[in-house]
């Protein structure tokens, strides 16, 4: 009985330290539940007075922008009265000249007859003469036509006043206020200088024809575009390692030319070393960031590796072609144990690779199965994961087995590739005998 008594008290004692730790744990959820309502508040304030901002600057800039189409119409027309006015005028004005003319000329002669009469028939009978004989000289039955009211013009303006009405709909059915946007990004997956975006649609009712990607890094202020199109994922490249950057994504819907609200913006960032090619191999032609190789004109031939091991299994390896040369079958594209010199392909033994004709060579041996012919924009991709990590059977050849599958143009083929020993990172490389050929990898 005292035994029992003595022990409650060692049980009372651990369970109030059990609830004591459950009710620190309760608190600390509640506390994080209560920093994302916090995150939830400041979101609906912000995207609120930011939607205001946007919202008085459009409608500001709309009046501005049609106030000032509505007084260049308004001047083109004056400037069509006017030059209406000066052309029809101009007619009027050359045949009022010539009946001013006239009117001064038959003033002249009734003023040189009048006088002539007085004199009579006698004395002054050459008077007489010289002006019959200028009268005759004049066409005093000539005149000059003068248009009737209705054969000149009288301007007016024409206005639609429905246009009132029209505007007056459009503008009631301008702009919307979206509580949510129709898309949101739903995953980003970290690659070797890159991150894969993916993003889905939330509104059901929705209907895509083209999504937008934007990213910035995170101390910048200004987004810019990296992605328009119709896939829903894309991966960003030349991104630096361990450096935060925002993504945000937003659609255009089916036959409408204005873009969606954004979606919320989504933090991510790439621990993942950058691939990059060895610098300075007097064949090839690198990119800045040295993860883009260009196939010179250069006759050196060989191998260009990757500058470090930074192949790791259970990763993508992805290849892009980005321009062709003129294909040769001892070209290779692949990945490898270690660097060897003297080579000119990866056709080798501690190697596996595809050749720009679709040849598949796993240790220096051409495999039956086949793939596509490397294209422009080809994607060839190599996912190697280890199979065993003892000591296979000698028969076999190797002491560390690897799956690997390589894809390309929709196509894939899967084989165990077997090494002499194991390799906690691979090194890849290209060999190509023409130039022309652009190969980007992440």
């Amino acid at each position: 009985m005292r035994g029992a008594m003595e022990l409650e008290p060692e049980l009372l004692l651990q369970e109030a330290r059990e609830n004591v730790e459950a009710a620190q744990s309760y608190r600390r959820e509640l506390g994080h539940r209560l920093e994302g309502l916090r995150e939830a508040r400041r979101q609906i304030k912000e995207s609120a007075s930011q939607t205001r901002d946007v919202l008085k600057q459009h409608f500001n800039d709309l009046k501005g922008t049609l106030g000032k189409l509505l007084d260049e119409r308004l001047v083109t027309l004056l400037q069509e009265v006017d030059t209406i006015e000066q052309e029809t005028i101009k007619p009027l004005d050359d045949c009022q000249k010539l009946i001013e003319h006239g009117v001064s000329t038959a003033e002249d002669l009734v003023r040189e007859g009048e006088i002539a009469m007085l004199g009579g028939v006698g004395e002054e009978n050459e008077k007489l003469w010289s002006f019959t004989k200028k009268a005759s000289h004049i066409q005093l039955d000539s005149l000059p036509e003068v248009p009737l009211l209705v054969d000149v013009p009288c301007l007016s303006a024409q206005l639609d006043d429905s246009i009132l009405n029209i505007v007056k709909d459009h503008i009631f059915k301008h702009g919307t206020v979206a509580s949510r946007p129709p898309v949101q990004i739903e995953e980003l997956i970290e690659k070797p200088g890159g991150i894969i975006v993916r993003w889905c649609k939330v509104d059901d009712d929705f209907t895509a024809q083209d999504y937008r990607l934007q990213f910035r890094k995170c101390t910048s202020n200004h987004f810019e575009d990296v992605y328009v199109g119709s896939e829903t994922e894309f991966i960003v490249l030349h991104i630096d390692p361990n450096v935060d950057y925002q993504f945000r994504v937003c659609a255009r819907g089916d036959g409408r030319q204005e873009w969606s609200p954004w979606s919320v913006p989504q933090i991510g960032h790439s621990t993942l070393v950058p691939h990059e090619w060895t610098a300075g191999f007097e064949g090839y032609s690198l990119s800045s960031r040295r993860n883009i190789a260009l196939r010179n004109d250069s006759e050196s031939s060989g191998v260009l590796y990757s500058r470090a091991p930074t192949y790791f299994c259970g990763q993508t390896l992805t290849f892009r072609v980005e321009t062709v040369g003129q294909p040769d079958r001892r070209d290779s594209i692949g990945v490898c144990a270690e660097k060897q010199d003297g080579y000119d392909s990866l056709q080798r033994d501690q190697a596996v690779c595809i050749s720009t004709n679709g040849a598949v060579f796993v240790n220096g041996k051409e495999m039956t199965n086949q793939l596509p012919a490397v294209t422009s924009g080809s994607t060839v991709t190599f996912d190697i994961e280890a199979v065993t990590l003892g000591t296979c059977n000698n028969n076999e050849g190797g002491h560390f087995k690897l799956r690997v599958t390589i894809s390309s143009n929709n196509r894939e083929v899967v084989f165990d590739w077997l090494l002499d020993q194991s390799c906690g990172s691979l090194y890849f490389g290209c060999s190509f005998f023409y130039p022309g050929w652009k190969v980007l990898v992440f």
